[in-house]
């Protein structure tokens, strides 16, 4: 009894051992008869008890025999078929044809006058500084002289913290200029851009969120005519060597004096046209001459120093460069619209 169960262990490896499945079909078959739930390895070792005792031991070798090597076909098989596959699928390859264009991106129109109008102001010794979104109210708005009850804090709609009345999302980079000017001792020459937040009603013309960049001039007789000369080159170089310039009154709480400046019209000239609203000018941002309180406030004389400021939005920069007439565009990420700033923007 003994050599015939011996025999039919021997007749299932040899089996094993010639079985040679063409494709995964086959392979799956085999897997299933000899490695399955229900293989026919598993009644093998309960023909132990039917073994002489002088020889279970070479019997329970031998039916492990047929279980590893059950497993070590398998998966040399499996190898075999995998790399056939492959070999067949590269086969069908045409290693000649051209590979798939790759796309090129492009630069957000805000990223491209961003840089731009850093690139013009960094030729004449301005420098990036760079500040904090959540801002205190002091840097935001008292260091600018505009006290807690003063009229100016209407013109501006501001996002506080709920948490903590004294912390905000700042309404404007000018928190930027205090933090510097509390800093650093006069010669200051910095451009600050960056993203500010209003409370307002988002439309075609109008957005909770956009970009500023404010610069600050504080030296020794600084004077007026140093500021104006200042933008007409900045106009010039952002708009053309034909631009002209106009410096309308008007009034901001940290300036005095304080201007508008107006851009004399790219698209009809001063002739007249939709964009200038037939005008001939378009205002495009407001400066003045440091308040001497603002001097004070940030720890600087101001008997002894005398700046300049100014600050203006990217976003209208970029609506009159490209001609854009809803700002709503720059925030949508529509990429219909933002492939259209491509190579010669960059």
């Amino acid at each position: 009894m003994s050599a015939e169960i011996f025999d039919k262990v021997k007749t299932v490896l040899e089996k094993i051992k010639m079985a040679a499945p063409s494709d995964a079909e086959q392979l799956e078959q085999f897997r299933i008869r000899y490695l399955g739930t229900k293989n026919i390895i598993k009644p093998l070792f309960g023909e132990i008890r039917n073994v002489a005792n002088e020889r279970k031991k070479e019997f329970g070798q031998l039916v492990n025999e047929v279980k590893q090597t059950a497993e070590s076909k398998f998966q040399d098989l499996k190898t075999q078929l995998e790399a056939a596959n492959e070999s067949a699928e590269s086969s069908d390859l045409d290693w000649s044809a051209p590979a798939e264009p790759i796309v090129m991106g492009s630069r957000h129109p805000i990223a491209i006058v961003w840089n731009r109008i850093v690139e013009i102001f960094s030729r004449i010794g301005f420098t990036v500084a760079e500040g904090r979104e959540i801002e205190d109210d002091w840097h935001n708005f008292t260091a600018m002289n505009t006290p807690e009850d003063h009229p100016a804090r209407d013109m501006q709609d501001t996002f506080y913290l709920l948490n903590d009345p004294e912390m905000l999302l700042r309404t404007h980079t000018s928190s930027v200029q205090a933090r510097t000017m509390t800093k650093l001792e006069p010669p200051i020459r910095i451009i600050a851009p960056g993203r500010v937040y209003r409370n307002e009603t988002i439309s075609a013309r109008a957005h909770c969120q956009f970009h500023q960049v404010e610069g600050l001039y504080v030296a020794e007789n600084v004077s007026f005519a140093d500021l104006k000369q200042t933008l007409y080159y900045f106009a010039r170089e952002l708009y053309g060597d034909s631009t002209k310039i106009r410096l309308r009154p008007s009034y901001f709480p940290f300036t005095e004096p304080s201007a508008e400046m107006d851009i004399s019209c790219f698209v009809c000239h001063t002739e007249g046209c939709n964009i200038c609203k037939y005008t001939g000018w378009v205002e495009i941002l407001g400066c003045g001459m440091v308040d001497p309180q603002v001097l004070e406030n940030c720890g600087i004389d101001s008997k002894k120093y005398t700046g300049f400021a100014f600050g203006m939005g990217i976003e209208r920069q970029a609506m009159l460069r490209y001609r854009i007439n809803d700002i709503r565009l720059f925030f949508e990420n529509d990429v219909r619209f933002l492939k259209q700033f491509s190579a010669a923007d960059r």
